[in-house]
């Protein structure tokens, strides 16, 4: 079990390390407009933002092998775009839209690309541990050199279904890291407050299984970490626990302003070590112009902006295929000897347009 990784000497190619930077400035720019979108109506139900974690995200993301599966929680839009998800596919689905990447059945907090490998956001808290565990013990079974990566949140490790799906890992020496994003809160309450360990990546010594804790705003460190735990996972099948330290500038969710458990101060003073100024600086350094730097975040702005009217643009899902995929496909004679006892005997999914009027 190691303690905070200090930050590693830069290996990336220069081509690589600015594709990434755009891919940064493509996603803070994405959840700045989500939030603008949310706020004028356009987006129903949660959305919570990553602003300030991108190092962390895009670092883990480029660490993922193109067959490794991907699991992760509700704050998913930075992980679903540096997947490969394309920014008309995620805008859409936030704004529950048939070209959304979820055909418009998830939002924000459920989106996915099974395509890419990405099994999804999960809106309930720890609820997408089990999912990897068990995504890791198929790939264990059918002997593939693969593995899993399963994002959660700081205040997911608080929760029954954390130990329950660590303990299994590492009982069955399972192929998966748990990236634990330690953004200093769980919606408005303190690490600290919260868990007795605030070390969180301690917490893997109780199940035998290594653990370490990095810095989530660099991205060479996040980049080393994440492929080297990675690797282990597909080679040796023994699990780990990543924990990136971050910090997000908004609120656990758009509704949250997240001035009523920290200061204005605080947030300055983490929006020092800005994830995109840091590497901007190190472009700058390996000779990247600001007018090269100033046209990255021209495009992700016209980027982003093409999303909106794409979402836009495309239609609503058919109330007639609203409960589609609830059950597989077949079961339809299992389900109906169910019929006779629901409330009132319905066997078709009906609306009334004037309900609620």
């Amino acid at each position: 079990m190691a303690a905070t990784a200090t930050p590693t000497s830069s290996a990336l190619d220069p081509a690589v390390r600015r594709d990434l930077y755009e891919t940064m400035v493509l996603s803070r720019v994405f959840e700045t407009e989500a939030e603008r979108q949310y706020k004028a109506a356009r987006i129903g139900g949660y959305c919570h933002l990553s602003s300030g974690q991108e190092a962390m995200t895009v670092g883990a993301m480029h660490a993922l092998a193109e067959d490794d599966l991907l699991v992760t929680g509700y704050r998913s839009h930075g992980f679903a775009l540096a997947r490969g998800v394309s920014p008309e596919a995620v805008m859409a689905e936030l704004f529950g839209r048939v070209d959304g990447c979820a055909h418009g059945r998830g939002g924000s907090m459920h989106l996915l690309d099974p395509s890419r490998g990405y099994y999804g956001g999960w809106g309930i808290v720890a609820g997408q541990l089990p999912i990897a565990t068990g995504l890791a013990l198929a790939l264990r079974r059918q002997g593939k050199d693969q593995a899993v990566l399963c994002e959660l949140g700081d205040g997911a490790v608080n929760m029954g279904a954390w130990h329950e799906s660590l303990n299994l890992a590492a009982l069955w020496d399972l192929p998966v890291v748990f990236l634990v994003v330690n953004n200093r809160y769980g919606m408005g309450t303190a690490v600290e407050r919260a868990s007795a360990e605030p070390d969180l990546y301690k917490r893997a010594a109780a199940y035998r299984m290594h653990g370490e804790r990095v810095d989530g705003d660099d991205l060479d460190t996040m980049i080393e970490a994440a492929d080297r735990l990675l690797g282990v996972a597909r080679t040796e099948h023994r699990p780990a626990v990543l924990e990136a330290v971050t910090y997000r500038y908004r609120g656990h969710s758009v509704a949250d302003a997240g001035l009523a458990y920290r200061t204005k101060d605080e947030i300055a003073e983490h929006r020092e070590r800005d994830p995109i100024s840091l590497e901007a600086k190190k472009l700058r350094d390996a000779g990247v112009s600001q007018e090269e730097l100033e046209a990255i975040d021209t495009a992700a702005d016209d980027r982003v902006a093409a999303a909106v009217q794409a979402a836009l643009d495309s239609d609503e899902p058919s109330t007639d295929r609203l409960a589609y995929g609830m059950h597989a496909l077949g079961s339809d004679e299992q389900f109906a000897r169910m019929r006779p006892g629901s409330a009132f005997g319905e066997e078709a999914l009906t609306f009334d347009a004037g309900l609620g009027a």
